[in-house]
């Protein structure tokens, strides 16, 4: 049997992508979904499957053990890629509704993380993958549920990364931007459920362009398949020094230059056009 990864989030889209890649690199891989009938679609593949919810404590520490029933107690890498996006102006966004998404994008993502520690630390090696964004180190408009979600990622990683220096538990990120997958359609809706539009200040905006934007099939004119993060991923779990972090999509470079080279004020300036 090859080296052992589980990936969250393979009900499609990158996840999806990124469990098809592996495979045919000989990797055991370990499908992960919240949802059954996603879950039957992986077996149908011949994936070995496991049901992971991020917002669900319970079910993540579950599926972490039998993750390792079914490898014989052997991790060599982790992708946490599972997550959703949360649309709207921050003053729209209610506690709750910032509290599901940080459940899904960080408490859940940390949970696993701290269970795949112990395991790669006892083997003496292990490689943990998080999926960041370019949102993980600059703001975006109408965004900054999901994008706090993703900072926060970042501060975990980098902090944790530091704390695992020396063992052979090695934490990489990937930074994307547009990449090709059901995000916006699953983001929009997050927003449907969250966000009183109506009563907003910004309506007008929500009613037009927004909606014009999350009802729009036109690709980003930057986008990518899921296939070049794929990419990255590989170079990440298999590389024998993988790279801090990777950026993926033209803007995620352009943004990691600016957000280096030009103050807060000038940035701003950009981010309101964009």
């Amino acid at each position: 049997m090859g080296r052992s990864i589980l990936i969250t989030g393979t009900s499609s889209g990158i996840g999806l992508d990124a469990a098809r890649g592996l495979r045919a690199r000989g990797w055991h891989v370990i499908a992960a979904c919240r949802k059954d009938a996603d879950l039957e679609a992986r077996r149908a593949e011949g994936f070995d499957v496991v049901r992971i919810d991020h917002g669900d404590a319970d079910s993540v520490e579950a599926g972490w053990r039998a993750a390792l029933e079914v490898t014989g107690g052997r991790m060599d890498a982790l992708f946490n890629n599972g997550g959703h996006g949360m649309s709207g102006a921050g003053e729209d966004v209610p506690r709750a509704a910032l509290e599901h998404v940080f459940a899904s994008n960080v408490f859940g993502v940390h949970q696993l993380t701290r269970l795949a520690i112990p395991v790669m630390l006892a083997q003496g090696a292990g490689r943990i993958v998080m999926h960041s964004s370019v949102v993980g180190y600059t703001p975006l408009k109408w965004r900054s549920a999901y994008v706090a979600t993703k900072h926060a990622i970042e501060g975990l990683t980098n902090t944790m990364r530091v704390e695992l220096r020396g063992t052979g538990v090695h934490l990489s990120i990937l930074n994307t931007g547009p990449v090709t997958s059901g995000f916006r359609a699953n983001s929009s809706k997050e927003f449907d459920r969250w966000i009183d539009a109506d009563a907003s200040r910004h309506a007008e905006y929500y009613r037009t362009v927004f909606n014009a934007r999350r009802t729009s099939d036109a690709p980003d004119r930057f986008e990518l398949p899921g296939t070049a993060v794929v990419k990255k991923l590989i170079h990440a779990v298999e590389a024998p020094r993988p790279r801090t972090r990777y950026y993926i999509t033209t803007p995620a470079y352009i943004a990691a230059v600016l957000t280096r080279i030009l103050p807060d004020r000038a940035q701003d300036w950009i981010s309101d056009r964009i």
